[in-house]
């Protein structure tokens, strides 16, 4: 009996490196895009719609690609330093995200818009990759 819970532990223990896989490469697929349509620079569309200047707006894409990039690599770094990679990845999207609610879209914070919208998700997951980083 012992050795069967054990097969069942390993083989669980398998689908959840490949849940956390497909939560990083969705996260970090997402922010890639983003940041990538926000190309060339300076984001017009930030300056205009925010009123953010040249160089904060330029900064907010190349955050938003970078962190996607390093988020999806720093998984397949298996070492110290792809843990602080992934944080610093989860750290940077949680900071975008915050950010994002409070500057364009304050109107969700105090109705159902929020759970309804895939930012919240996007939030999630790098407050998920900032507090896991690459443990197992």
């Amino acid at each position: 009996m012992k050795s069967l819970i054990f097969k069942i532990e390993s083989i669980l223990n398998n689908f959840e490196a490949i849940a956390s896989l497909l939560l990083r490469l969705a996260v970090g697929i997402a922010f890639i895009i983003h940041g990538s349509n926000k190309f060339p620079l300076p984001p017009e569309g930030l300056i205009e719609n925010f009123d953010l200047s040249p160089s904060l707006a330029s900064l907010v894409a190349i955050s938003e690609l970078s962190s996607g990039i390093i988020l999806i690599v720093s998984g397949f770094i298996k070492n110290p330093y792809g843990n602080i990679l992934t944080r610093l990845a989860g750290f940077t999207i949680a900071v975008l995200m915050i950010n994002i609610f409070v500057v364009a879209h304050t109107d969700w914070l105090v109705n159902k818009q929020l759970f309804i919208n895939p930012q919240i998700f996007l939030f999630v997951g790098g407050v998920y990759f900032l507090i896991k980083g690459n443990r197992k």
